[in-house]
C-alpha cells in the first residue's frame, strides 16, 4: 500500500499511529497470519563484532592459525588495511561450548547469554558489500549505503504506529557520536515525526519533564493551544514541510510525555533483585544494564521500536579490535553480556518475550585474518547475528560461512533479507510498506529482500 491511496496529511496526523487503524490490513503479511511481535528491541553493536570469536566457531581456522589463507578462498576479498593474499589466518583465543538442548555453540565470551541458548536463533550467513563503518551502518539500518533514507525503526512506526500515544513510537539510546551520525535512526524522506527520539545516557534519559516553577498545567495547556493554532495557520500553505509537521506534533507529544514518561524512565521502583539482574550494581555493566531495563519498561508501555546502539564511544568500542582484539572483545562482552541476558530473562518472566522481538546485530564481522599483532579488520563478507522472542524457536543456527569464516556460503542472507524478516515478524509485508518519493514507491528493502527464513525461525 502506498501513501497515494490516502491523503498525505491524514496519514501523518493520525494520532501518531501511522497506517494502523486505517490500512494495516493491507500491510499485513499473509505468511504470519497475525502479528507475532508487538514490539522490537534492536541491540546494535556499533563497530563490528568478530563472528569467528563469538557465534561462528571455526576449528580449521584455529588449526591453521598463522598460515596464509588458500588463494582460492581469498580471491575477490579486500579490506582497507590488510591484504587477504598475504595476511596470516588467526584462530580464536576463546573456547566455544555447546549450550542448551540444541547444543548451540557459543563463545566463552558470553557466559550469561549462553544460558539462553535455547532462545537464540543465530544467523551465521549474513553478508554485505560495505566494509567501512558509515556505509555499513547505513546499509544495515536503512537498506542503502548512502545517507538520507528512512531507518528500520522509522519504517516500523510509519507502518504500525505506537500503542501508547503518550510516548514516542521509536526510541533510540546511544552513548556518543556514531560513525554514521544520526542518519542511522532518521526518518529520511518519511515524515520527520517518524524519526527516532533519543533518550539520554544516565539516570535522567528525558530532560525537562516537569514544568518550570509557577507554570501550572492549565497555563501550559493554554499556551500550547495558542501555539498549535498559530502553527496550523502557518502550516496551511506549507503542507509539504514534514519538519514543521514534526515540530507541531512534538509540542503535543512533549505535553503528553509529562504525564507518562516520568514513570517510564524512573527505575527507582524496580526491585533490588531486578536491578542486580541487569547489573546496575556493577560500574562495568550499569550503563548497558540501565538501557536494557529501560527498553523493557518502554515495550511494556506499548513503545513499538527501541534501538540500543552499544559501543558508540570512540576508543571504547568494538572497533578497537583493529589493534586489540583480545582487550576490546573482553571489555565489550563484559559490559553487555549480563544486561542483554537479563533482558531476555526479565521479558520472559513478565510474559513479554512472546510478543517482543529481540535483535542482536552489527554492521559487519571482523576478518578471520590477522591485522597486526593482535587485531582483526572489518569483514562484511560473512558474519553473525541472532534473534529471540516473538515465538521464535531458538537453540539453532541458520546458514554457514566457509571453513575459515571468510564468506557466507550456505543460505547466505543479505541486509535486505534480515530487514524483511524483522518487518515480517512484526506482521508487515515489506513489499507493501512504501512511500512515494522521487517518482516511485520506495521501501526499506528497495527492490530486494526476502523474508523466507521466517519459516525456519518458527520451525516450519
Amino acid at each position: 500500500m502506498t501513501n497515494g491511496m490516502i491523503s498525505r496529511r491524514r496519514a501523518v496526523f493520525t494520532a501518531g499511529r501511522g497506517f494502523a487503524g486505517m490500512a494495516l490490513a493491507g500491510l499485513m503479511d499473509g505468511a504470519p497470519a497475525a502479528r507475532r511481535a508487538r514490539s522490537v528491541i534492536y541491540i546494535f553493536n556499533h563497530g563490528g563484532v568478530s563472528h569467528v570469536d563469538t557465534f561462528d566457531p571455526k576449528p580449521a581456522l584455529s588449526k591453521l592459525s598463522g598460515e596464509p589463507v588458500p588463494a582460492s578462498f581469498a580471491q575477490g576479498l579486500k579490506t582497507s588495511r590488510i591484504d587477504f593474499r598475504k595476511a596470516p589466518m588467526r584462530g580464536t583465543p576463546w573456547k566455544f561450548g555447546r549450550h542448551g538442548r540444541g547444543g548451540l555453540e557459543i563463545s566463552e565470551l558470553f557466559p550469561h547469554l549462553a544460558r539462553h541458548a535455547d532462545r537464540l536463533a543465530v544467523v551465521r550467513s549474513c553478508h554485505s558489500d560495505a566494509f567501512d563503518h558509515a556505509p555499513a551502518i547505513f546499509m544495515t539500518a536503512t537498506g542503502s549505503q548512502f545517507p538520507g533514507r528512512p531507518s528500520i525503526g522509522s519504517w516500523a512506526v510509519y507502518g504500525l504506529g505506537s500503542e501508547n500515544r503518550n510516548l514516542p513510537g521509536f526510541v533510540v539510546m546511544s552513548d556518543g557520536a556514531m560513525k554514521s551520525g544520526a542518519g542511522a535512526y532518521g526518518a529520511g524522506f518519511l515524515p520527520a515525526a517518524h524519526q527516532g527520539t533519543v533518550f539520554r545516557t544516565g539516570p535522567n534519559p528525558v530532560l525537562h519533564l516537569a514544568n518550570p516553577g509557577g507554570v501550572s498545567a492549565e497555563a501550559q495547556r493554554e499556551t500550547l493551544d495558542l501555539i498549535g493554532d498559530l502553527n496550523r495557520r502557518h502550516f496551511g500553505p506549507r503542507d509539504e514541510d514534514t519538519v514543521l509537521e514534526a515540530r507541531i506534533r512534538s509540542y503535543e507529544l512533549a505535553f503528553r510525555m509529562q504525564a507518562e514518561a516520568p514513570g517510564a524512565v524512573d527505575l527507582s521502583g524496580e526491585t533490588e533483585a531486578t536491578r542486580k539482574l541487569y547489573g546496575l550494581d556493577d560500574p562495568m555493566t550499569e550503563n548497558v544494564g540501565r538501557k536494557c531495563l529501560l527498553a523493557r519498561r518502554l515495550v511494556e508501555r506499548g513503545v513499538r521500536f527501541v534501538q540500543i546502539f552499544f559501543g558508540t564511544n570512540l576508543g571504547d568500542d568494538w572497533d578497537d579490535a583493529h589493534l586489540d582484539l583480545w582487550g576490546s572483545h573482553i571489555r565489550m562482552t563484559r559490559k553487555s553480556d549480563q544486561p542483554v541476558a537479563a533482558l531476555l530473562t526479565d521479558l520472559a518472566a513478565r510474559g513479554l518475550l512472546d510478543e517482543t522481538l529481540v535483535v542482536w546485530n552489527s554492521e559487519f564481522g571482523r576478518t578471520p585474518l590477522a591485522e597486526g599483532k593482535n587485531g582483526r579488520d572489518h569483514h562484511p563478507y560473512g558474519y553473525s547475528m541472532w534473534m529471540a522472542g516473538a515465538g521464535i524457536q531458538g537453540g539453532r543456527a541458520l546458514g554457514a560461512t566457509d571453513e575459515f569464516g571468510l564468506r557466507a556460503v550456505e543460505q547466505p542472507k543479505t541486509v535486505h533479507d534480515v530487514n524483511a524478516t524483522i518487518l515480517r515478524i512484526a506482521g508487515v509485508d515489506h513489499t507493501q510498506l512504501t512511500w512515494r518519493y522521487q517518482g516511485r514507491d520506495q521501501r526499506l528493502t528497495d527492490v530486494h529482500g526476502e523474508g523466507e527464513f521466517t519459516g525456519w525461525l518458527y520451525g516450519a
